[in-house]
Formats: structure tokens, C-alpha cells, sequence
């Protein structure tokens, strides 16, 4: 990686994973300038995950799950930060149920549907509404 001040080459002074979000937080140090900064590596769940749905299989979207959660959370005053935080542990949950890079689209309506019902009973039956689980 490049410095974001000057564009010289940088080095890895500290580095830390969260296990939570499958993210790696690293603090880097320019070797021209000196400069810190601190970065976060994720895996791209678009190019890394696909959603299938009986025969329709399409690339993932972590922006639509969150959507779909946000706009069932529109009655909260927090639905912006809920529906991000929402959605990070969905998708923790989601993770070690990934088979062969795919994901289910009954998985992931089951476990936003049981994670919903435990943070808000109003937003699960939103949710349920447009997402319900097909046989």
C-alpha cells in the first residue's frame, strides 16, 4: 500500500484481527514521511459470494441486505446504525454456513428473521412481508 500523503511505500506497524467482521485492522507507517494511518482489510463479499435461490444464482450483496433491513427499521429513530450493526452480525452468522462460495437465500431471510425478532418484534414482521420464507 501507498502512503496516502506523499504515495511512498509503507510498512505494517501493528495489525489486529476482528474475528466478529472477518476484518484486519492495520496501523501503517510511511518510510519516506514517517506518516501513520490506519487501515481495514475485508473480503469483498460481491466477488467472493453467490446467492441462490433454487435455479437463479447472482453475486451477493451485502447493500442489499442492508437495505432490505434498514427499510424494515424505518419506524426507529436509530435505523441507520441499527441496520449497519444489524447486518454485520447477520453476516457473521451467515459466514460458516458459506458451501462452495454460495450462500442460501432461505439462510440468510431465516437468520435476518431471527436476529430481527430478537432486536425488534415490529421490523421481523416487516421484514417477513417481503421476505418470506419460500418452501
Amino acid at each position: 500500500m501507498v502512503c496516502l500523503y506523499c504515495g511512498a511505500a509503507t510498512s505494517v506497524i501493528n495489525s489486529r484481527p476482528q474475528k466478529r467482521l472477518n476484518h484486519i485492522w492495520r496501523r501503517r507507517q510511511c518510510e519516506d514521511c514517517a506518516a501513520v494511518f490506519t487501515t481495514s482489510e475485508a473480503p469483498d463479499l460481491l466477488k467472493s459470494l453467490l446467492l441462490t435461490d433454487g435455479s437463479h444464482t447472482e453475486a451477493f450483496s451485502r447493500d442489499k441486505l442492508f437495505l432490505s433491513l434498514h427499510d424494515s427499521l424505518k419506524h426507529r429513530q436509530t435505523a441507520l446504525s441499527d441496520a449497519t450493526s444489524l447486518t454485520d452480525t447477520i453476516l457473521s452468522k451467515l459466514m460458516p454456513h458459506v458451501h462452495d462460495a454460495s450462500l442460501d437465500r432461505k439462510h440468510i431471510v431465516a437468520q435476518s428473521l431471527e436476529v430481527l425478532q430478537r432486536f425488534d418484534r415490529a421490523a421481523s414482521v416487516h421484514y417477513q412481508a417481503y421476505h418470506p420464507l419460500r418452501a
